[in-house]
């Protein structure tokens, strides 16, 4: 029995490694070959699009930023959906400068819906060929000032899909706000980083990324409606051939949740959007590994799986192990089992030390907040991982509905970037 122990532990180590070993290659690829310097023979015409549900808050802020871009002002729309909004979004909007459309509809929620409003409302009024490409937004963001004027070069090199350097406003909160931070500063670096250099797609991550008018009128607006929409975006282009470039220069900073009642609600919506594109897209992306993207959709489908139900895997399995041994007084599979658990979480954790403080190292500069707080954090990092493992489980079960996340810090990029570091 012990030996066939060692052998399901075993099993799931060397699956998890199938799935993951290769980030560990994409660190070093980001550590040792530079980002390509691009440049651009055309400033091409945009439409930034956000869909804002009650953000009255926040949204003058992004909207100034996008004002003070350095980059043509004729060159550059702003849009608003006002969805389903019962505060003075619109209004404030307005004043800032967007063009809003007011949108009321209770069946149909969530971001997907609004941006596909958004897209058909500019089309009918302006025809498909008006813009070259439209950026998209959430309302809680603030942009640098040459967010624009970087994400160009790239799209002007004939990438028609083009995400950015995911910072956050709120790093040095707490140990929750941080730990969200971290993942997207690691995510931005040394995944869209390195598949960048590898000329493997790249894969948006929820706003700040801008599309080409041939993508969207080839999809007659935006049809993606699963709980990550993004995911969903990403796989369905990945699946037919489409190149995802990635501009590190371009930087965007958005608000992270700061209690753990809200972080649990978005990331139980996360963990079961992912298990949606798993569902609606693993078999053809498993299929598409042995086509000439086949690394593409190797790469998004390790993306999607539910590593964490691996982990929960094995936990389950040793504790399972322990419990028959302490009934059947087999100590020797009891301290075999408790081995095995201490390994996992001891292996896990220092894993997630290794990417967090492989992303502090370098991105330390891109970090504002008072050192303590960076080091302290790079120690909670792990742990703020580890929840997702219970939430990985009740995702599977619970029924998930998109809910708007209530954003509350009211900063300036000056007033972001002036935090110690």
């Amino acid at each position: 029995m012990v030996e066939w122990l060692d052998v399901l532990n075993i099993s799931i180590y060397i699956l998890f490694l199938c799935c993951y070993a290769y980030q560990f290659v994409y660190v070093g690829i980001r550590l040792f070959k530079k980002m390509p310097e691009l440049t651009a023979k055309k400033f091409h015409k945009y439409a930034v699009l956000i869909a804002a549900r009650n953000e009255s808050n926040v949204i003058g802020n992004l909207l100034d930023s996008i004002a003070a871009q350095n980059y043509p002002k004729e060159l550059v729309d702003i849009y608003v959906v006002a969805d389903n909004c019962t505060d003075d979004t619109a209004a404030v909007s307005r004043a800032h400068g967007a063009y809003v459309f007011e949108r009321y509809n209770r069946e149909k929620v969530g971001k997907g819906y609004a941006l596909d409003f958004a897209f058909k409302q500019i089309m009918r009024k302006y025809g498909e060929d008006f813009y070259d490409g439209y950026f998209v937004f959430d309302a809680d963001n603030v942009l640098d000032e040459n967010f624009i004027y970087e994400m160009n070069k790239v799209f002007d090199n004939g990438y028609r899909i083009v995400t950015s350097y995911r910072n956050s406003k709120n790093f040095g909160y707490n140990w929750i706000s941080a730990g969200y931070a971290l993942w997207f500063l690691r995510e931005s670096k040394y995944l869209n980083g390195a598949r960048m250099l590898c000329n493997t797609s790249c894969a948006i991550s929820g706003t700040g990324f801008l599309v080409s008018k041939e993508i969207i009128k080839k999809d007659d607006g935006w049809r993606y409606n699963l709980l990550t929409e993004d995911i969903e975006f990403t796989v369905d282009k990945v699946l037919h051939q489409e190149v995802i470039g990635y501009c590190e220069t371009a930087i965007v900073y958005d608000e992270q949740p700061v209690n753990f009642k809200t972080s649990w609600k978005q990331r139980m919506r996360w963990t079961k959007g992912f298990y949606q594109v798993m569902h609606n897209y693993g078999g053809k992306l498993l299929r598409g590994i042995w086509s000439n993207k086949g690394f593409q959709c190797y790469d998004m489908l390790s993306t999607i799986a539910p590593a964490t139900l691996l982990t929960f895997s094995m936990l389950i399995i040793n504790f399972l192990s322990m419990s028959y041994g302490l009934i059947f007084e087999n100590y020797s599979f009891v301290i075999k089992a408790l081995i095995n658990i201490w390994a996992s979480i001891r292996n896990m954790y220092l894993t997630l030390l290794f990417f967090g403080s492989i992303t502090l190292i370098t991105e330390w500069k891109q970090i504002y907040c008072s050192t303590s707080k960076k080091i302290l954090y790079l120690f909670t990092f792990p742990i703020f991982m580890f929840t997702y493992v219970p939430i990985a489980i009740v995702a599977l079960f619970k029924k998930v509905t998109w809910e708007p996340i209530k954003h509350t810090f009211v900063q300036k990029v000056t007033e972001i970037r002036s935090v110690d570091s």
